[in-house]
């Protein structure tokens, strides 16, 4: 379980997040809404450890992240986080395989083993003959769902997920929006994703309403 408490984060004389206070259930897609301004992003980022909050703490599982140092942050990103962003960041001169392995790689595991690890969350993906294939040679759809498994190599304790279908066709929209309900029940993989797209907000296990730096 993720638990956020009492967050505050001001940029200058702006105050983005005005003392949320939110817990994030295990094994669970939620979806946080609200207009663009709202604060969503901020709190998905400092529930990522990407950024830190002025006061206020986030536990995982009974830790709080906000009282480690910069190299345990890292860390603890690398081995329990997963990301997935609107605009995927895959590095253009690696193939699909080699990006999924960069986490398994950075947290200390085996080229054999991260490969291993990588080639079976691809297939299971249905991008088993894609393995070889750089970003530039993979469709929009595809990319997104490398960034995906990427965000899963490390069994992380959730995935944290920015936009991810806002730069996708509606099929490729649709599949990987029943993605993360397929990982979710087969896998028990907890899925916290900002999002405008009505549809998944719909769909989602739980709905968080953001306006003004507040949760309504």
């Amino acid at each position: 379980m993720i638990k956020v408490e009492n967050i505050v984060k001001s940029y200058g004389a702006l105050t983005v997040l005005k003392g949320i206070s939110v817990e994030i259930p295990d094994r669970k897609v939620v979806a946080i809404v609200g207009p663009s301004g709202a604060g969503k992003t901020t709190l998905l980022q400092i529930m990522g450890t990407l950024s830190q909050p002025d006061s206020g703490s986030v536990m995982f599982n009974n830790t709080d992240v906000t009282r480690m140092s910069d190299g345990q942050l890292a860390r603890f990103r690398n081995t329990h986080i997963g990301f997935v962003f609107q605009f995927h960041h895959l590095l253009p001169e690696f193939t699909a395989l080699e990006n999924v392995c960069m986490p398994a790689l950075i947290a200390g595991y085996s080229m054999n083993d991260a490969s291993k690890r990588a080639k079976e969350i691809l297939a299971y993906l249905g991008l088993s003959h894609r393995f070889s294939h750089k970003p530039s040679e993979l469709s929009g759809g595809e990319q997104q769902r490398v960034a995906v498994a990427r965000a899963l190599i490390n069994n992380p304790i959730a995935v944290l997920a920015d936009e991810p279908s806002g730069n996708l066709d509606s099929h490729n929209k649709e599949e990987l929006h029943q993605l993360f309900f397929n990982l979710r029940d087969q896998f028990g993989q907890t899925f916290v994703v900002v999002t405008h797209d009505k549809d998944l907000a719909r769909m989602a296990d739980l709905q968080i309403s953001m306006n003004d730096g507040k949760i309504l």
